[in-house]
């Protein structure tokens, strides 16, 4: 290995972002160690693994032996011993600030001195989860954006303690997959989120306050803004639960009214509908995914209107 590059990469955690990662390093033709908290997720994993892979040679976009060469290049472990040999080691586990930590603590153990370690957290400090490790200066944030075989944007975050020399290799190693990176500092919501989800909380509020409806905001964005989706099409994707921890973590930070959630999302999440994973959020969708003419919006409006 030379200093700038890496060779063997680990990935903590394989839900659909850890595995998407995992296959995005894979293609790369890196050697991917990829880890699970117990057997039932380490299948789990594999089958998002085989899924997305296997989707792509159905599209025509990946052959079935280029398929085999890839998955081929995954090792995959519940024992965080076998991360010992990775020069880079990417955790990608749920947006919980103890349990990253807790990860971490167990990556200082396994990897070597000379290991970058990276967080794919999209809302959480990158300095908060630095400072519990025994080696800060080699901590950076590398949050990619899901699917990530398909999104071409990746931040980088580097906090005040972060060698820079460890921040420019990431960075490269990330344009070396095809991805296009930008380099940030820790700051809540880094770039992407912070100026997306200001926008789609506004959209909650305008909804709210009854300044036009739900499809008739959907619409002039996509019409006029030329987005290939508006912005509650775009919050039932993402999850509604996953769009209110987002907003609060910058809320904390920055106290700018414009990531106060919307009280329509708050109870749309209290009450369980969180878009497209449960079948309820602004729209309703049928068991395909479809968006129907759902009221579950209206009706938390209603609610909120008595």
């Amino acid at each position: 290995m030379t200093e700038g590059s890496f060779s063997r990469v680990g990935v903590v955690g394989l839900g659909t972002m850890g595995a998407g990662i995992a296959e995005v390093l894979a293609r790369g033709g890196l050697a991917v160690v990829g880890i699970e908290v117990n057997q039932d997720a380490l299948e789990r994993g594999r089958g998002h693994l085989e899924g997305s892979t296997g989707r792509a040679v159905k599209r025509g976009k990946l052959t079935e032996d280029a398929q085999r060469e890839i998955l081929g290049r995954i090792t995959l472990s519940t024992d965080f011993a076998d991360l010992g040999d990775c020069d880079l080691v990417i955790e990608a586990v749920p947006e919980r600030l103890e349990l990253k930590r807790k990860v971490f603590a167990e990556l200082d153990k396994v990897c070597r001195d000379d290991a970058v370690l990276a967080t794919n957290t999209s809302s959480l400090s990158v300095t908060d989860i630095a400072v519990t490790t025994g080696r800060p200066t080699k901590i950076v944030g590398v949050h990619f954006f899901n699917p990530a075989p398909v999104m071409k944007l990746v931040e980088v975050i580097a906090t005040v303690l972060t060698e820079p020399a460890a921040v420019t290799r990431v960075a490269d190693l990330v344009k070396g997959l095809g991805k296009t990176p930008v380099t940030i500092g820790d700051r809540a919501g880094f770039v992407a989120n912070r100026l997306l989800f200001g926008y789609l909380n506004q959209a909650a509020g305008m909804l709210e306050s009854g300044h036009a409806t739900r499809d008739d905001i959907d619409a002039a964005m996509k019409a006029g803004a030329g987005l290939p989706m508006g912005p509650f099409t775009l919050m039932d994707l993402i999850g509604l639960d996953t769009c209110l921890e987002v907003l609060d973590a910058i809320y904390a930070e920055s106290r700018d009214r414009r990531h106060a959630a919307s009280p329509v999302l708050r109870e749309l999440v209290t009450a369980g509908l969180l878009g497209r994973k449960t079948g309820r959020g602004f729209y309703s969708y049928d068991k395909s995914g479809a968006a129907e003419a759902g009221l579950a919006a209206e009706q938390a409006l209603s609610l909120l209107h008595l």
